[in-house]
């Protein structure tokens, strides 16, 4: 049955994104001041949420509890990222799980997902908040602790720029790239389908769109949904059926109370999966 799946989920990689193209996941923050329809999104082909859930200096979204209640009501994923900055990342790894876990108990169980909440950090260059840019090497240190206490690596999220910019410094390890590459890669890139940023040799998730800002055909890559004309927009590599088990294996459910403990094999064989010559 898994074999099966990597197979499937591999032959999506050999397909350019924009051949299954569909816009399913949306992710938000305190920045979007509307209250969104979350019925409306799912209806508009959404499958799931990644909403910012901490950001520097160690602040909750003050959204992200009462967005997650409408968006598991409404029957979709839900995840949470948060927006790094140079300060101690574990600290930063510690809070942001905090926030998540505590929000997430105050879900109603039965609308709560078994996938639990897909984890990503913001890994971009920083110009919102105070405290600088994280370093690669902080990165690694957030993702090894967000992998410690959960059983899950997190994804990565960065700018195609700014990734490679950063991680082809001769500063960065090869130790601590092949740690990034047990995250799944998030990529934004606004004017054309990003290409493989080493040391990943895929992408798991493209955001097309920031902000309503997009230089892609409005035809295939749409820049509104549901209430939102503005906003910032995502497609999964591989079909709705893919996401929902991606999510269901990359989740973390905070109401087990203990880490998933996930074996380095499981990891390798997605790895595997989702690269093109795997």
């Amino acid at each position: 049955m898994k074999c099966s799946l990597f197979r499937s989920v591999a032959l999506f990689c050999l397909v350019p994104a924009g051949a299954f193209c569909a816009t399913n996941v949306i992710n938000m923050s305190h920045y979007d001041v509307m209250r969104p329809d979350f019925a409306a999104m799912k209806r508009q082909g959404i499958v799931g949420v990644i909403h910012e859930a901490t950001y520097p200096p160690f602040v909750r979204d003050p959204k992200y509890l009462d967005r997650q209640t409408g968006a598991l009501q409404a029957g979709l994923l839900w995840g949470a990222y948060h927006y790094a900055n140079a300060s101690d990342p574990v600290r930063q790894a510690d809070h942001f799980l905090s926030v998540v876990s505590n929000a997430w108990a105050q879900a109603n169980p039965v609308t709560r997902p078994s996938a639990g909440v897909l984890l990503v950090l913001d890994f971009e260059k920083n110009g919102h908040y105070p405290g600088g840019t994280m370093r690669p090497d902080q990165a690694v240190a957030f993702v090894e602790r967000i992998r410690e206490r959960t059983g899950v690596y997190p994804g990565v999220y960065s700018g195609e720029y700014h990734l490679s910019q950063v991680l082809n410094s001769p500063r960065v390890t090869p130790a601590q790239k092949r740690t990034l590459t047990n995250c799944w890669l998030w990529i934004a890139n606004y004017h054309k389908e990003p290409r493989a940023t080493a040391p990943w040799n895929y992408w798991a998730m493209w955001q097309y769109c920031g902000d309503g800002k997009c230089g892609l055909p409005r035809s295939a890559y749409p820049t509104r949904i549901a209430n939102i004309a503005k906003a910032e927009l995502n497609v999964f590599r591989g079909d709705r059926n893919s996401l929902q088990d991606f999510w269901q294996r990359r989740g973390w459910d905070p109401a087990e109370g203990k880490p998933r403990r996930e074996s380095e094999v499981a990891v390798t064989a997605e790895q595997k999966a989702l690269t093109p010559d795997g």
